[in-house]
């Protein structure tokens, strides 16, 4: 099976090393740009990219910063002719003509139980509002966000300790076990997409450094849940 990787940070890396792990290398991986990062701002890159190049296998690695660099290398993504492609967190919306290109469409890996916090920070907003229960789904993707039908759910639990990074290591090791059951069902056709119910989605938004800030006259345990979640 051919197939394309789309994915960021460490979730992403988490999910794609064990795919590899078990013999489904991608063609190719997708991920953002190199960024500067700390006082020094030094260049570097995300987790799947070193990853990939710390790696023993010849994938082609791309780092489109915008939707016009994205739309530009479809023909090139069209020439390996991919039976399939995966997302784990890779924060953007995909323009129809990337969406068209693999036989069989694009699945995403998504930390909660859809349709529940649809958006970019399923993960943090789970602890932020005390949740015991989380999950991963795995679902088609369509032109909207984490819109499409679902081809497998697990839940896990949320323990009282857990942070974002604790939260998203279960969830993507979780997630990853869940996709390499459901890749084979799904291209032979033996999975039939749900269709979420959209009455009952939640959305969340990008966490931006100001969320950070703490409102003291909030309880102790929302501050609590907070820090956790941040």
């Amino acid at each position: 099976m051919k197939y394309i990787f789309f994915g960021t940070p460490e979730f992403a890396t988490i999910v794609l090393e064990k795919l590899i792990n078990v013999g489904y290398i991608p063609e190719a991986v997708i991920c953002n740009p190199d960024e500067p990062v700390g006082r020094k701002q030094i260049l570097t890159p995300p987790p799947v990219k070193r990853l990939i190049a710390n790696g023993k296998w010849p994938i082609e690695i791309f780092q489109p910063a915008t939707k016009a660099e994205l739309l530009a290398m479809s023909h090139e993504l069209s020439t390996i002719k991919p039976d399939l492609a995966i997302i784990a967190a890779y924060g953007k919306i995909l323009p129809k003509e990337i969406l068209d290109i693999p036989v069989h469409g694009f699945i995403n890996v998504h930390g909660s139980l859809l349709p529940y916090y649809r958006g970019a920070s399923p993960i943090q907003y789970a602890i932020l509002n005390g949740d015991k229960e989380t999950g991963i789904t795995i679902m088609k993707i369509d032109e909207e966000m984490d819109h499409g039908p679902v081809l497998a759910n697990s839940k896990a639990l949320i323990a009282d300790s857990d942070t974002c990074e604790s939260l998203s290591k279960k969830l993507a090791d979780l997630g990853a076990k869940l996709l390499i059951k459901v890749i084979p069902d799904y291209i032979s056709g033996k999975i039939k997409p749900i269709e979420q119910d959209h009455s009952k989605a939640t959305y969340t938004k990008i966490i931006k450094k100001e969320d950070g800030k703490i409102d003291w006259s909030k309880s102790a345990g929302e501050i609590e849940r907070m820090t956790r979640a941040f």
